[in-house]
């Protein structure tokens, strides 16, 4: 039997026009890796990236905003972009699809305002992606700063019953850490629903995506790596060349 694909979004999270990485979500954990994100970007792509997963942390931390950069990677990509952080209003969805993203991922409007959030699946359709940030069995937003008592089950069941297509799930906990993806949460996550996922937080080495491909259920098809390919404890032409 032929192994599963498994798309990998290399990830740029900006905060005041660079390239940050956070460990779970902790601002006080913070380590700067460009100046240029549009030229991480580029290099990206050059090596082999077919799409870019981009967060802007200072709209999710409520501390400004980086249109500017999203609206130049998005031009040099020449990939399709999916982007999160600070996305409180179907005003900005419109921005950031009028910036040349492809997919808008909503998180904390999910458990605020989830009326709207339906208004703009009817709107979008596909290009809306359920952002889902959990500790535990618990979600987060704003950021990861607050705790709600929101069901990340019951949140699961409630978007796929919206019409959302794809979740881009995080267990907060393993975020930034390296210490692999929780194969055995994202297992659950895809049960609960028949939706299509993407794996967040915790690659470090190429079998961390091995791992994940090889034991994670089908509709888990998509990873997110950020920190790994920053510090070079993964390389993306190994990566791609390892999954395909």
């Amino acid at each position: 039997m032929p192994l599963r694909a498994l798309t990998l979004y290399p990830a740029i999270d900006l905060r005041g026009g660079h390239a940050v990485r956070l460990e779970r979500g902790d601002l006080s954990r913070e380590t700067r890796y460009d100046a240029d994100p549009v030229a991480r970007a580029r290099a990206f792509v050059r090596d082999g990236a077919r799409a870019l997963h981009v967060v802007d942390l200072d709209g999710a931390f409520g501390t400004g905003e980086n249109q500017a950069a999203l609206r130049a990677i998005c031009a040099a990509a020449g990939v399709p972009v999916q982007t999160g952080g600070g996305i409180r209003s179907a005003d900005d969805v419109a921005a950031r699809f009028e910036a040349g993203v492809h997919a808008v991922v909503i998180g904390t409007l999910l458990v605020e305002r989830p009326d709207e959030v339906r208004a703009m699946v009817a709107r979008w359709g596909a290009r809306i992606v359920a952002g889902i940030d959990a500790r535990g069995d618990r979600v987060a937003t704003r950021g990861w700063l607050a705790d709600t008592p929101a069901s990340r089950d019951d949140l699961v069941r409630t978007v796929h019953g919206w019409g959302i297509e794809r979740i881009v799930y995080t267990e907060i906990a393993r975020d930034g850490t390296g210490a692999g993806y929780d194969v055995e949460a994202l297992a659950h996550v895809a049960a609960l629903a028949p939706v299509r996922i993407t794996a967040s937080g915790g690659a470090r080495t190429i079998d961390d995506l091995l791992a994940l491909r090889d034991a994670a259920p089908e509709n888990v098809d998509a990873a997110i790596v950020g920190r790994a390919l920053y510090e070079g404890t993964i390389t993306l032409p190994e990566a791609l060349a390892a999954l395909r």
